[in-house]
């Protein structure tokens, strides 16, 4: 977010941004597509590196339900409010000098200290999307717009429940996500991802419960994409986890246990570490 932006830039873009219909004509329908989630699904297990095949599960396996949803918060005045003061998400997630700027342990310094760790930004996940897309036709409309905070939301929520970015904390942040709105590509790829897991890792570890676990806390925390993230980012970390009644990973942290004393490594359990 660039904070010398002039006041005729930013009312321009508000005005821009005031006018976008909630849904522009000619959008493809919503269809399932098993064989072709399937195909991909396993093409990611055999090329975990490649994040880019997620996006054709997602596609494949849809959730029916955005555009009720989409259209329900759109047309409420939080959803108005937030659809005003965040247009773009990335542009307040990428810029970190505005982020660091807020107070120490505060949600924004632990999402720097989180992206810049893992050499990520909210921006390489858009670009990743629009190189999925080609020259498909874009939909500049406010269905896209609750669309694209699915997408730009989930480093957050990696943050925000505990879970880390190894194997099993991608399967918990898809239920977890599952939770919030189901997209069945985040049901099958947490779910049959556990299999795959398990039959990599031989242990009494509690996978699958923790895979349940990050369903349940999803379930329990209010749609995050349906939240002011720049309300929520200036606040110490541990008070928006309450808010957003997100409790601690208790069976992930468990299974994080039990396979280190096995002399197992979680970031390493498939040969790679989880994209």
């Amino acid at each position: 977010m660039n904070m010398q932006t002039s006041h005729s830039e930013f009312s321009a873009a508000t005005l821009a941004q005031a006018d976008m219909p909630f849904l522009i004509p000619g959008r493809p329908p919503f269809r399932y597509d098993l064989p072709k989630a399937w195909r991909y699904f396993r093409a990611l297990v055999k090329n975990k590196e490649d994040t880019t095949l997620v996006f054709p599960i997602f596609e494949a396996l849809p959730w029916k339900g955005i555009e009720a949803a989409a259209r329900k918060f759109c047309e409420s005045d939080a959803g108005k409010a937030i659809f005003a003061a965040e247009p773009h998400l990335p542009d307040v997630l990428d810029d970190h000098a505005a982020l660091r700027a807020m107070p120490a342990g505060s949600l924004a310094h632990v999402y720097c200290d989180f992206m810049e760790r893992e050499g990520l930004s909210a921006g390489g996940l858009v670009e990743e999307f629009e190189t999925f897309l080609g020259d498909r036709p874009r939909f500049d409309d406010r269905l896209q717009w609750y669309f694209n905070r699915m997408r730009d939301s989930h480093d957050l929520i990696h943050i925000l429940t505990g879970y880390g970015r190894d194997a099993l904390g991608e399967q918990c942040v898809l239920t977890f996500t599952y939770g919030q709105q189901p997209t069945l590509a985040n049901l099958f790829i947490g779910y049959v991802g556990v299999f795959d897991i398990k039959s990599q890792v031989k242990s009494k570890a509690p996978v699958l419960r923790a895979v349940r676990e990050g369903h349940r806390q999803g379930n329990a925390c209010p749609r995050l994409i349906e939240s002011s993230i720049l309300d929520l980012l200036p606040l110490p970390i541990e008070e928006v986890r309450q808010r957003l009644n997100i409790a601690p990973p208790r069976q992930y942290n468990r299974v994080h246990e039990m396979w280190r004393a096995q002399g197992v490594d979680p970031y390493d359990i498939l040969g790679k570490q989880a994209a």
